[in-house]
């Protein structure tokens, strides 16, 4: 049976998280109202409309709410999800069990209000994402301040061609699954974890991811110790017998690492870590290949369908991924070429005599950061012969 029952393991666990009124029978017994209806605040989100057609698929009765309608919404409709165009106090009805939000929602919000006011048990779409990733055995969360989308869907390539049926929570849209949520019958869970508002501490996968760090989101962190803490605590709640698959060439590394007990490898261009890339060229189109080094063993060429020395770095974090969750090296160049990039992300448009036109518009926001410039000259002009415009 699919993912231990996730619809029963679902309700068991938002409502213990909720704080539902429960009975203890003694240390290992609860007994629980069951829940039917939720609710989400802002389910037009890339996130928030995965998470509801996750739950549609376990027969939850799910409604929600945005501003207008969406492709997201119309497919949730589509699929037996009531959505409601506007955010009023009345769309809380009476049968409605639970109700989720996502940090964009402030308490002023009076869909939020009406909750509170009717004391409904509330989720943040952090937690109830890292409540269902709870219902699986290989959770996968990968973080990072950029290329959380792009690992996660090479990730996803990657098993997809081994066969794997995982689900899979992207924040893009992804042709292979055609869009950003698919739900499959395997054990295996692949999301992205976002540090923004902490969200990421209410997981608790079994293979974390960690990318990069830079000082982003200052808004809401303090500085750059306050990311290097929360970083620390994200890989703390790795599970003790999972796997931390960290980025070693990052100067806040053995920060992060300090203290932890559970196994980790890392990856980089520097030859010291475990998983490594030399001989990096470029093809004609700008796409990457290198020659593999896993723990000092030359594995071979792999080649990719994405531009840029970054995306050799993607690449190298998710090969530590698929091999450490047992995939073969066939599989992984498969799903490597199969791979073209995520909707909007340094996306091919074409081409008018020398000029490519490509769809940044996700990158843009990134663009004031000195790390994102060097990441977006080195993507689109060296890896590409200077031939680009910008």
């Amino acid at each position: 049976m699919k993912k231990n029952s996730i619809k029963n393991k679902i309700s068991e666990k938002i409502v213990r998280f909720s704080g539902f009124s429960h009975i203890f029978n003694d240390m290992d017994t609860l007994l629980l109202v069951r829940l039917k209806h939720i609710h989400f605040i802002g389910i037009g989100g890339i996130s928030m409309s995965g998470l509801a057609e996750i739950l549609l698929g376990e027969d939850f009765v799910i409604s929600g709410s945005d501003s207008k309608s969406s492709p997201l919404t119309q497919a949730l409709e589509k699929k037996g999800a009531t959505i409601y165009y506007g955010q009023r106090a009345t769309n809380i009805t009476d049968d409605v069990d639970v109700v989720v939000y996502t940090a964009a929602i402030h308490p002023d919000n009076p869909e939020f209000a009406c909750a509170k006011e009717k004391g409904l048990p509330m989720l943040t779409r952090a937690e109830l994402l890292g409540q269902i990733m709870r219902n699986y055995d290989t959770p996968v969360a990968i973080s990072g301040t950029h290329g959380k989308t792009t690992t996660t869907s090479m990730i996803s390539h990657i098993l997809l061609a081994g066969d794997c049926d995982p689900t899979i929570s992207v924040g893009g849209i992804l042709p292979a699954i055609g869009g950003n949520i698919r739900v499959g019958n395997s054990e295996t869970f692949v999301t992205e974890a976002c540090e923004y508002t902490n969200s990421f501490l209410s997981f608790f996968p079994k293979i974390s991811i960690i990318l990069n760090m830079d000082a982003d989101h200052l808004d809401f962190f303090k500085d750059i110790e306050d990311i290097k803490n929360s970083f620390h605590k994200f890989a703390s709640q790795t599970a003790d017998d999972g796997l931390i698959i960290i980025n070693g060439d990052m100067e806040h590394t053995d920060f992060i690492l300090n203290g932890l007990a559970q196994k980790h490898v890392t990856f980089g261009l520097n030859p010291e870590n475990d998983y490594t890339a030399t001989d990096i060229a470029f093809d004609k189109e700008g796409n990457a290949s290198y020659n593999l080094v896993a723990h000092g063993e030359p594995k071979g060429r792999i080649a990719l369908n994405v531009k840029g020395c970054h995306n050799v770095m993607n690449s190298l974090a998710a090969i530590a991924c698929t091999e450490a969750i047992g995939l073969p090296l066939d599989a992984i160049r498969k799903g490597h070429l199969s791979f073209g990039g995520t909707h909007r992300r340094f996306e091919y448009k074409g081409s008018l005599g020398d000029v490519t036109v490509i769809d940044a518009k996700q990158s843009v926001d990134y663009l004031s950061s000195g790390v994102i410039e060097h990441k977006v000259e080195n993507a689109l002009h060296v890896s590409m012969n200077d031939e680009t415009q910008i």
